[in-house]
């Protein structure tokens, strides 16, 4: 029985290799993985999913508003899928999550998605939240801040490493951005 996966966490955790890993899984064993992501992420370039350890694959992109379901339906009829592993998750609208949820139901396709959970302000994505809802499986992708403590949280910072406490809540970047850091240390340096 496909299930609906989220594989969530503060940024810098790997959940793009883990991602790259369960592809890499499938087509071992002679299964298709159908990856995609947001088109709002384009640091490897727009039609790549790539992890920060150096490696990469090709994917399709999504954009919001898009008919995932339909999109998924499509790849389909250039032949057999096996699985839909989602980048950027966060990224999707809860209506994309309902109709990945279609795909599971009614394809019985898998679909594992991989997102941050919260943003630099500690709000929900919206994808986000909709994956915390009505996925079958859920999964923290742990990692550490500066200290070694449990990372949970994403600071934003700007360019001398100041905690940015306003602005949209998508904005792409990587380590010269964000700072993933325990909650008691985002507190701090939001001044909360």
């Amino acid at each position: 029985m496909a299930k609906l996966h989220f594989h969530y966490s503060a940024m810098n955790s790997g959940k793009s290799a883990l991602l790259l890993q369960a592809a890499h899984n499938y087509s071992e064993r002679n299964l298709v993985p159908y990856l995609l992501k947001s088109d709002l992420d384009d640091r490897e370039g727009a039609a790549v999913i790539g992890s920060r350890i150096g490696i990469q694959k090709a994917c399709d992109t999504f954009t919001k508003g898009e008919d995932l379901l339909d999109k998924i339906k499509t790849r389909l009829g250039q032949g057999p899928v096996d699985c839909v592993l989602v980048d950027e998750a966060n990224f999707l609208t809860s209506e994309q999550v309902w109709q990945l949820a279609q795909v599971v139901d009614d394809l019985n396709i898998p679909v594992m998605a991989y997102g941050i959970r919260t943003d630099f302000q500690g709000k929900l994505f919206p994808g986000s939240a909709e994956l915390l809802a009505i996925a079958d499986v859920l999964r923290e992708v742990r990692t550490i801040d500066e200290s070694g403590k449990n990372a949970t949280m994403n600071l934003r910072i700007d360019s001398e490493g100041n905690a940015v406490t306003e602005g949209p809540q998508e904005h792409i970047g990587g380590n010269e951005s964000y700072k993933s850091v325990s909650r008691k240390e985002w507190r701090k340096r939001m001044g909360q």
